[in-house]
């Protein structure tokens, strides 16, 4: 698969590219966040949510309660890895029945999947600077990427 790059000089930019992805997304999509903590994360999971018709201020960090549903006609579930230990059992915690439904699912701090199936499409965000961030998609074919 190719990787497609991103420049984000701002949050805005970030939630655009978000919105961009969002787009594209159908039931069944796997998206598999990195990044270090205030890397815009979130910011771009609010882009995937906006392109779903879900308001942007619905959209919080799901780290205290790990998963958030929004139940809209393809559901989108908002998971958060952060306060999972990484020796944790995953599977017993029931991410698997998320990721498998019937929904998107959108993971941040996906690295602490024990494992990550390569048709789960990675997004990796790179801080550049206070606002600027490198934005790296993967796992998304080239024919879906002509329709940004």
């Amino acid at each position: 698969m190719k990787q497609f790059k991103f420049l984000s000089r701002s949050v805005d930019e970030t939630k655009i590219i978000g919105f961009n992805l969002g787009k594209l997304l159908r039931s069944g999509n796997v998206v598999c966040l990195y990044g270090e903590m205030g890397a815009g994360k979130t910011t771009f999971v609010k882009g995937i949510a906006q392109a779903m018709d879900i308001p942007e201020e619905d959209v919080a960090s799901a780290s205290f309660t790990i998963v958030v549903e929004y139940n809209i006609d393809v559901p989108l579930y908002h998971i958060d890895l952060y306060r999972i230990d990484r020796d944790a059992d995953i599977d017993e915690i029931g991410i698997w029945d998320y990721i498998y439904g019937e929904g998107i699912t959108v993971i941040e701090w996906a690295e602490r999947l024990n494992k990550i199936p390569d048709d789960f499409i990675r997004v990796k965000f790179d801080i550049i600077d206070e606002y600027t961030r490198d934005i790296t998609i993967e796992g998304m074919d080239e024919k879906s990427w002509n329709y940004m």
